[in-house]
């Protein structure tokens, strides 16, 4: 099984603030949409809880949603109770599975996971919620654009990159 990570990270590292987004990059949801559609995505219940309703469950994927609330339901998921069962729910489904956050999820992903797909987001913003940080055991495999000092520029104006970290060989 294919265990990646994906997210959007400012510099300081944050990837949301009050249940939401920091910015608004429509490349960056585009982005997440093709490489995740078809395909398992694990995600914590306040990730789930932080998309729109008319978004829940995420559509053309299996959606597996990690909480210790023993209680939680919601409908067209997969609730479990650890980030173990959802990645062995998820290989039931596909050899390949997407982690889709939040902090604490990519944070216990981080030892598992083959691949982290990052958009960097070129700006200060500070929020409540952070990625894990990337140590030398990751190596960039790909970036867009190749130049990996370069930036891309959104409709919105909001410099970012996008770049894919692979575990480096030991």
């Amino acid at each position: 099984m294919t265990i990646r990570s994906i997210w959007a990270q400012s510099r300081t590292r944050a990837i949301g603030g009050d249940g939401g987004m920091l910015w608004q990059l429509p490349e960056d949801t585009a982005f997440f949409k093709r490489a995740t559609t078809g395909l398992p995505v694990v995600m914590g219940r306040k990730t789930w809880l932080s998309f729109p309703e008319r978004f829940r469950p995420l559509p053309d994927r299996p959606n597996i949603v990690v909480t210790r609330d023993e209680a939680f339901r919601a409908d067209g998921v997969i609730v479990v109770h650890t980030l173990e069962d959802g990645l062995r729910a998820a290989a039931a489904i596909d050899d390949e599975v997407w982690v889709i956050g939040g902090a604490e999820i990519y944070r216990q992903a981080m030892g598992v996971a083959d691949e982290l797909w990052v958009t960097e987001v070129d700006t200060d913003a500070e929020g409540d919620a952070y990625a894990p940080e990337i140590g030398d055991e990751w190596e960039v495999v790909r970036s867009d654009p190749a130049d990996r000092d370069a930036w891309l520029t959104s409709r919105t104006g909001t410099r970012y990159r996008f770049l894919v970290y692979r575990r480096a060989a030991a």
